[in-house]
């Protein structure tokens, strides 16, 4: 092996070195590498120096400068020659002719050996003719195929020969050594080009050059083991991957089995697909690299050709070329920002920023228009609009500049005070490219335009172009249309402004007369509704008037002077509010305070503290509130006229309620109310601030406070009740109106309570459920007590009864006192015993009632009394009745023959008759087969027995069937009559 084989090399080998390589070459197992796609950086190699000729040594001079037949005659006068010579050296020596023959064969055979020397020399003077054949050539690739044959028919050797097939074969090594560039050096894309019309040139077989690709594969392995820098490395795996991705292009199809990567150099086919993607990748970015913002459809049809050569799949080189339009945007982007934020101009350059960002909208166009193409087929993948998605602007960072230029975009699009149709358009896509959300780009496009179309609307109110024409609405549409603004953000705007012209109008407290005129010409100028008007004075006038009144209110029941009240009056006619307005400001404010005492009267710890906390609110309604809104309203007379307006509406309620003794005080007498004053106010209420059922217990709590009176403590635990005159049911009338509960709710209250007390008392006096001629009365005179109606009384007294007595019939069904007699004349009383007994418990008395005829010894069985009418009583469902019935019939047949067999050996006649009738009963619910018995002798004397006893024919026929008796034996029977079982008996008296 030459020893330079074992050299470590850094550098590109000249073309045409001698190769190390000759036929009998060896193979190296070496490590698995790792195909990683990173290199260090080389500088690039020197060019190659050329290398003088080969010279010829001995021999091969006269080979060379023979021709083939000529050295064919050479070959044979030197064989002649040495035999002939053999022949006369040995008849001269020897003297006779076996010596002369043994020379001629001696020197004949020197002779031969040198005619083969000279023959098998050929090879090697061609292989050497070749060398420096093309050693001559400046360029190898120009080297034809026909010169080559040429210089192997001129030597009358074959391209297959050892030595001609192994200097062909290190030229092409060499050539492909030269033409792969370094590890640090990428892909120019001609590599494959150059090889294959190299190969072609020197004819050399797939198979060959194949191993000669192994060869520098080897090589190159050899150098990565000997090399100990690490950049070295990566540099030796980054020129490895190149030759895999090289060589598969040249081979094509057939590199999967002329180039053996996994078997010689232990690598996966993961790492080939990787290098082969790698290479692909950088080779088709270089491409890229011509590409620029004025690309042409012949430049994408040249990409995508490039594409399939460089074996590069669609979604990778659709990735590589957004990314590459996607860096050409970015530098105009990076431009354009540098523009806007740089500090050494006095003025942003915004004109300039522009500029860059239409060269950006113009190549997004043109790609666009690409996508858009007939033949995008053939256009190299990935053209469309553009985006900055994985970008250097694709993140948080970055999208404040973003912001920044869209806003300059706009703002440039705006300065001529319309926005025109194409910049709308442009505007739309740079929002995309910029990947700005929809209400991002639409806060700054409004922020901006509103800036404008308020602009453009003090102009024109200030030259009163606005004013003087005919239609405002038409002229506010058609700036809208120009500026391409929402006409609803425009009357957002308009309200805007007209709240600023209000508040500046009320600065001093009121609104004068010339306010009230600029503020409706503003408002006929701008197409202000009425609605939003109401709304900003309500939300403005009003929050002034509120503070005034909240002081009003906060000065309590003494501190409602007639200063305060000339304040309210002052600033609600000031204001210019509406009265409904004013009311609703008030009734907010004092709802505030009525909650604040419920929740005191909540958190009371006794019905006492919660009825003074209720007492407070009253008052407050009638000292404070009441007065506020009369100076409010300033009619203080519809005030007091409310409250005979609720009393009417009381005494329009059902006569049978007049009973009620709680419920007539609450509507005093006129000394009464002479003596207490007006009623407070009831427009302001807290019917929508509390639910129903919390108002009616903070007014059942003032009832019982009423009815019950003040209780005090006193020391030792005792407690002294003072009692209240009826105007305490004036305030709780009062407090109803604050409530805001109705009529209804009222008389509700009231009845509920005294159906509560009466219930109570009611329930001690029938505690046993017993309704005397005593206790009768005695109900009577607590319901005139307590003022309930009659019909109330008398439902309560049933419920009481029903309930008592549906106990007791409870405690009877369980107990199996009650059978279907009691039940049935308990129904025709109109007792309702569904309610009381559960359909469980009617279940078990049906089957009780069915197992007590099927138990009764008759042998009656009514289908329709068992099967109808029972369960129709019961109210029980018919077919579930049915299927308990013949369940209970086939258990008790079987228990009647054992019970009727048992009385027999008793000899309890009568007893065996029933059991012997509960047969036949069973039998006739559910038609049974003939038993079986142990002892035929048995059957035999019940049978008998029955016999005697005077049955109805038809039942004795039956139980002839059942105990399986033929005609026969039945005659017998009748015959022999008591003869037989009185012999049975004295058989066994004698046993006994």
């Amino acid at each position: 092996m030459n020893p330079s084989t074992l050299t470590s090399s850094h550098t590109q080998r000249p073309l045409l070195l001698p190769s190390p390589f000759h036929s009998r070459r060896r193979r190296f197992r070496v490590s698995l590498p790792r195909c990683s796609s990173g290199a260090a950086s080389t500088p690039p190699p020197p060019p190659p120096q050329q290398r003088p000729p080969k010279d010829l040594k001995g021999i091969e001079v006269l080979v060379d400068k023979l021709s083939p037949p000529a050295r064919l005659a050479t070959s044979a006068v030197i064989v002649a020659g040495a035999v002939a010579a053999g022949y006369g050296l040995g008849s001269r020596f020897a003297s006779n002719r076996y010596a002369a023959l043994g020379g001629a064969v001696a020197l004949g055979a020197a002779g031969g050996a040198a005619a083969y020397a000279l023959n098998a020399s050929a090879p090697q003077v061609a292989a050497v003719n070749l060398h420096n054949y093309v050693a001559a050539f400046d360029d190898p690739s120009k080297l034809k195929k026909e010169e080559i044959e040429a210089i192997a028919s001129k030597y009358g050797v074959s391209k297959q020969d050892e030595a001609f097939k192994a200097e062909i074969c290190d030229i092409y090594s060499e050539f492909v050594s030269s033409v792969l560039p370094p590890g640090g050096e990428g892909l120019k894309g001609d590599e494959v080009d150059r090889i294959v019309a190299f190969k072609n040139s020197l004819g050399i077989d797939d198979p060959d050059a194949a191993a000669m690709h192994m060869e520098i594969g080897r090589k190159i392995f050899r150098q990565r083991l000997e090399v100990g820098d690490r950049e070295a490395d990566v540099e030796q795996r980054r020129a490895f991957q190149k030759l895999i991705y090289v060589s598969n292009l040249v081979f094509g199809d057939a590199s999967s089995f002329l180039l053996p990567w996994k078997r010689v150099f232990k690598v996966t086919d993961s790492q080939i697909e990787v290098a082969i993607r790698d290479n692909a990748q950088r080779l088709y970015a270089s491409k890229l690299k011509s590409v620029g913002r004025d690309i042409d459809a012949e430049q994408l049809v040249s990409l995508r050709e490039a594409q399939r050569l460089c074996r590069l799949s669609d979604e990778l080189a659709e990735n590589l070329f957004r990314e590459h339009a996607r860096k050409l945007v970015e530098e105009n982007i990076s431009v354009a920002i540098g523009i806007l934020k740089s500090r050494t101009r006095a003025v942003p350059g915004v004109s300039e920023a522009v500029v860059e960002l239409d060269r950006v909208l113009a190549f997004n166009n043109s790609l666009i228009s690409f996508k858009n193409h007939p033949n995008v087929d053939s256009f190299a993948r990935g053209v469309g609009p553009v985006s900055l998605v994985g970008g250097e602007y694709d993140g948080d960072r970055k999208i404040e500049d973003l912001k920044l230029l869209y806003r300059a975009y706009v703002s440039d699009a705006l300065s001529g005070g319309r926005m025109e149709d194409n910049k709308l358009a442009a505007l739309n896509q740079l929002r995309n490219i910029f990947g700005l959300g929809k209400r991002e780009a639409e806060a700054i496009s409004l922020d901006l335009t509103s800036k404008v179309y308020r602009k453009r609307l003090a102009q024109a109110a200030a030259d009163g172009e606005l004013e003087m024409a005919d239609s405002k609405a038409a002229f506010l549409q058609n700036l809208c249309d120009e500026l391409h603004f929402d006409p609803q953000k425009a009357s957002e705007l308009h309200e805007e402004i007209y709240r600023q012209k209000l508040q500046k109008c009320v600065a001093d407290g009121e609104l004068s007369e010339e306010d009230v005129a600029a503020l409706l010409r503003l408002r006929v100028m701008l197409c202000i509704p009425q609605q939003t008007v109401e709304a900003a004075h309500s939300d403005i006038c009003g929050s002034l008037f509120e503070k005034v009144v909240k002081e009003a209110i906060a000065s309590g029941v003494d501190g409602y002077d007639a200063e305060i009240q000339k304040s309210v009056r002052k600033t609600a006619h000031g204001l210019r509010l509406t009265r409904e307005v004013a009311m609703s400001i008030v009734s907010k404010a004092v709802r505030k305070i009525f909650i604040n005492y419920i929740k005191r009267a909540r958190a009371a710890g006794n019905r006492t503290e919660s009825a003074k906390e209720l007492k407070k609110m009253i008052a407050f309604n009638t000292l404070v509130v009441t007065k506020l809104v009369e100076d409010i309203k300033g009619e203080p007379s519809e005030i007091a006229t409310e409250e005979p307006v609720k009393e009417d509406i009381m005494q329009s309620e059902d006569e049978e309620w007049e009973s009620l003794e709680t419920l007539k005080k609450i509507r005093p007498n006129e000394d009464l109310m002479e003596k207490l004053g007006k009623p407070g106010q009831t427009e302001i209420t807290l019917k929508d601030e509390l639910p129903e059922r919390d108002r009616t217990d903070l007014y059942k709590t003032y009832l019982l406070f009423c009815l019950t009176g003040e209780v005090t403590r006193v020391p030792f635990g005792a407690q002294i009740t003072t009692k209240k005159d009826d105007s305490e049911y004036l305030l709780l009338n009062q407090l109803g109106g604050i409530l805001g509960l109705s009529s209804n709710e009222i008389v509700e209250v009231h009845r509920g309570l005294a159906e509560q007390a009466f219930r109570q008392q009611a329930e001690v006096i029938l505690a046993d459920g017993q309704l005397t001629k005593a206790r009768v009365e005695q109900l009577s005179s607590l319901q005139k007590q307590v003022g309930l109606p009659q019909e109330y009384a008398q439902k309560i007294i049933k419920t009481i009864t029903t309930t008592k007595m549906a106990a007791a019939i409870e405690t009877a069904v369980t107990q199996g006192r009650l059978n279907i007699k009691q039940i049935r004349e308990l129904k025709e009383a109109d007792v309702d015993l569904d309610s009381m007994i559960s359909e469980n418990l009617r279940e078990t008395v049906f089957k009780k009632t069915v197992d007590d005829i099927f138990s009764s010894g008759t042998g009656e069985f009514d289908d329709e009394e068992v099967y109808e009418r029972i369960p129709s009583d019961l109210n029980i469902n018919k077919e579930k009745a049915r299927r308990v019935v013949h369940e209970l019939a086939k258990s008790r047949l079987s228990n009647s023959l054992v019970q009727a067999v048992s009385l027999l050996r008793q000899r309890n006649r009568e007893g065996v008759v029933s059991s012997l009738n509960d047969l036949l009963a069973c039998d006739k619910a559910v038609p049974s087969q003939t038993v079986s018995w142990e002892v035929p002798e048995e059957l035999a004397d019940l049978y008998t027995i029955y016999l005697n006893s005077g049955p109805a024919p038809e039942n004795l026929s039956r139980l002839q069937y059942l105990l399986g008796i033929n005609d026969s034996t039945a005659v017998a029977l009748r015959e022999m009559g008591d003869r037989l079982l009185n012999s049975t008996a004295e058989e066994e008296n004698f046993v006994f």
